[in-house]
């Protein structure tokens, strides 16, 4: 990009586009300076204080979409047409700097960090946010979700995340990689295209240490003995080759199932071949049942939880959890005093009865 950022194309399968690409003929500000990360003593958690993203795009009209093809008109982030696309983001939470400078992305500010450093006691305690956000535009076209996209076009999506999981997973300094989409504005999107986000932290993220705990006081077949469990219950919505959805037995949303592979793979990139092609079907299914719930479509997380880069890799299971707050047609689940302040949710719907409900949307 004209300003160095990294874009990287990934063509469908039966891809009718040329394989030239443009250059971005874009004069561009530099790039931001690396946000900073604030400890926060009272929880242990790492705050990143990104001020560029004050300046992000906000709702823009078709002809102004900064991730369509660019136009004489429209000097978006993207050159050329494309199937699907993947670049960083111009105002990222983590990077562009790094632990260790790795091609045109340079080093941080303060020395390399390892985890021991980040869990130090300390008031005051700061660092730079090193990593690496990326946005992946799942179409083209100005609007529609992972849930509008062909079979194919999903595929592409999936080879997306699994080629990126393992390139951002061997940048110095990552420790985590998180592929997600937001979808509504309800969820507070900005951008109406069909796009997700993989945000590649410094530190293992808080659900993952909670993750990890639970790992620790269950044991290590923790995912196999859930998969077990949900599997001969009532909450199960789909129940395919290589992967289960499935409500959870503790579910926190209104709307909330969770994706997992059968056979244990600690995140994208260690899917096979025939996992990703059942996970493309599987996954839209999901989606179009989700949406056939009410007359307009479902905001939603949809929240890819890999294992961590440098542990963990043999105990904590890729899996998706997709999240909505919407309890009705006209009804959303705000977090307010218990949810919000002390994290104690209160769930508004049975498991069991979500699950039914999502189950004969799926089959209908």
């Amino acid at each position: 990009m004209a300003d160095g950022r990294e874009l990287i194309y990934y063509d469908d399968a039966d891809t009718t586009l040329p394989p030239e690409r443009a250059v971005d003929p874009r004069d561009l500000a530099p790039r931001p300076a690396t946000a900073a990360m604030r400890h926060d003593v009272l929880t242990g958690d790492w705050i990143s204080v990104a001020q560029a993203r004050q300046n992000r795009a906000f709702l823009p009209p078709a002809h102004l979409d900064p991730l369509a093809p660019q136009s004489p008109t429209n000097p978006s982030e993207v050159p050329s047409l494309y199937d699907v696309v993947v670049f960083e983001n111009k105002s990222p939470s983590f990077g562009p700097g790094l632990a260790e400078a790795t091609a045109d992305a340079p080093r941080a500010d303060d020395p390399p960090q390892d985890l021991a450093d980040l869990d130090a006691p300390g008031l005051g305690r700061t660092r730079s946010s090193i990593g690496r956000c990326e946005v992946v535009c799942f179409s083209p076209a100005h609007e529609g979700s992972f849930g509008t996209q062909t079979p194919v076009r999903a595929r592409t999506v999936i080879e997306a995340w699994a080629d990126r999981t393992a390139a951002l997973s061997a940048l110095p300094g990552v420790q985590q990689v998180f592929p997600f989409e937001n979808r509504g504005e309800e969820i507070g999107v900005t951008l109406h295209h069909p796009h997700g986000q993989i945000y590649s932290y410094p530190y293992i993220t808080p659900r993952t240490r909670s993750l990890l705990s639970a790992i620790e006081r269950e044991g290590d077949d923790l995912f196999e003995r859930i998969i077990a469990f949900e599997s001969a219950g009532p909450r199960v919505v789909i129940d395919a080759e290589h992967w289960i959805a499935y409500v959870p037995f503790a579910a926190r949303w209104p709307l909330e199932v969770h994706l997992a592979p059968r056979r244990h793979a600690p995140d994208l990139a260690a899917t096979t071949a025939a996992e990703r092609d059942e996970l493309a079907e599987v996954y839209l299914r999901l989606l179009r049942g989700i949406d056939r719930l009410y007359d307009t479509p479902t905001p939603y997380i949809a929240a890819w939880h890999q294992a961590p880069v440098h542990t963990a890799r043999d105990t904590a299971r890729l899996h998706l959890q997709l999240t909505s707050p919407r309890r009705a047609a006209d009804k959303l689940k705000y977090l307010a005093g218990s949810e919000a302040a002390m994290g104690a949710w209160i769930g508004d719907i049975a498991p069991e009865d979500a699950a039914t409900r999502i189950r004969e949307a799926i089959e209908s």
